[in-house]
């Protein structure tokens, strides 16, 4: 009886070791959880002597990983004027594939649909980056005449904030303002746009590269597997989540900014067509972008018209960005592709840091396209999950 009721217990211990049930004081047997990634932070149950092995090792591949990704990022950052191009491309391809698939549906030879339709975009793409850079010159151009203007406005505040009892000297208003730093910022935008115009051969050619291997891909993953009906229904998922999500985004975006544009032009703000332009990009920012888009608009209908328009201007935003932002693009894409604030931000702050101005354009794309990615497997989903905004919905 006392060799059976050891046996039994080893069979327990066994079975506790490889993880499947744990027993607790009062001889109960409970399934133990397995948090997958997250073991690694100590978000795990507690373990017993016999598991503590394994849980070391565990640790140290989390190590070993995370040696691997700082390794990985130094090199993305080295090499930025060769990876931003190649960034740029996937991401062109991904929006095209549908058109390209289109075509070649309907019959019409690869050779012949995938470079027109690239080269349709890269027109447009080219079009767009000339009235962005040439809207932009002419407002630095005219930059004299708002600076009067602001210093006219400053000393009204300058006097407003001393009726108060508060001495605040122009000077220091501008000090705090800083508005070189906005021409600073402008300037560094011009020329990483005309660097890229400058890659438009690189782009060109990656992203054709790109479409016709999207084309043949899954034929070429099942030779590779040497099984001709290899299940990839789990990665097409994900890539079909990813190619939704910056083709909804685009027309989204592209969306805000025309209405901003034309909405401007009617009220017949200065340079309307370039905070068209900037709504249209910083609307790849969620939260954050929306409010860096409408400050430089705001500030010109202040120094245009007053106070009165500088308040129209912030509505307009605000309605526009929660009709589109807050209303439209759930009901397409989904709650579930949300992202935390603080996760948006850092991403701003990283992949600025990473890349400079172009890569704050690309920081939440990159950023969503890490979730998504993260979501479709199920150990690394929990991180997914710590990404996701507050309302995110659960993965089908």
């Amino acid at each position: 009886m006392k060799e059976e009721g050891s046996g039994a217990g080893s069979e327990g211990a066994t079975e506790n070791s490889e993880g499947v049930d744990s027993t607790d004081e009062e001889g109960l047997s409970r399934p133990s959880r397995d948090l997958g990634p997250l073991s690694a932070l100590g978000l795990a149950p507690k373990v017993n002597d016999e598991q503590t092995q394994s849980a070391r090792q565990r640790r140290g591949t989390a190590l070993l990983t995370l040696a691997s990704l700082v390794v990985i990022l130094a090199a993305l950052k080295i090499a930025r004027p060769f990876v931003v191009p190649l960034v740029v491309s996937a991401f062109l391809a991904t929006l095209t594939a549908p058109l390209v698939f289109y075509l070649t549906q309907r019959k019409v030879p690869p050779l012949l649909a995938i470079p027109v339709v690239v080269l349709a975009t890269l027109a447009g793409i080219g079009a767009l980056i000339g009235l962005l850079v040439s809207s932009l010159n002419a407002f630095i151009q005219a930059a004299p005449a708002y600076q009067a203007s602001l210093v006219e406005v400053l000393d009204n505040i300058s006097l407003m904030f001393q009726d108060w009892g508060i001495e605040l000297s122009q000077s220091r208003i501008m000090t705090l303002v800083q508005p070189s730093a906005a021409f600073q910022l402008a300037g560094q935008t011009i020329s990483e746009l005309a660097g890229f115009v400058s890659t438009t051969a690189l782009v060109f050619l990656t992203t054709i590269f790109l479409l016709f291997e999207a084309l043949v891909l899954p034929d070429k993953i099942r030779r590779a597997l040497d099984d001709p009906h290899a299940d990839m229904s789990q990665g097409l998922r994900v890539l079909g989540r990813i190619k939704a999500y910056v083709v909804v985004k685009t027309l989204t975006s592209l969306a805000t900014g025309m209405m901003i544009w034309l909405i401007l032009a009617l009220m017949g703000i200065d340079f309307a067509l370039l905070w068209g332009l900037v709504a249209f990009l910083m609307n790849f920012i969620p939260n954050i972008g929306s409010i860096l888009a409408a400050v430089p608009a705001v500030t010109v209908a202040l120094l245009q018209y007053g106070a009165g328009s500088a308040v129209a201007v912030s509505l307009i935003f605000l309605v526009v960005n929660t009709l589109i932002g807050s209303i439209l693009e759930p009901r397409i894409m989904g709650r579930r592709m949300n992202l935390s604030p603080l996760v948006v931000f850092v991403s701003l702050l990283f992949w600025g840091w990473m890349w400079g101005p172009m890569g704050m354009l690309l920081s939440v794309p990159l950023t969503m396209v890490i979730r998504i990615y993260l979501e479709g497997h199920e150990r690394t989903r929990p991180f997914a999950v710590l990404m996701a905004g507050a309302k995110a919905e659960d993965h089908d």
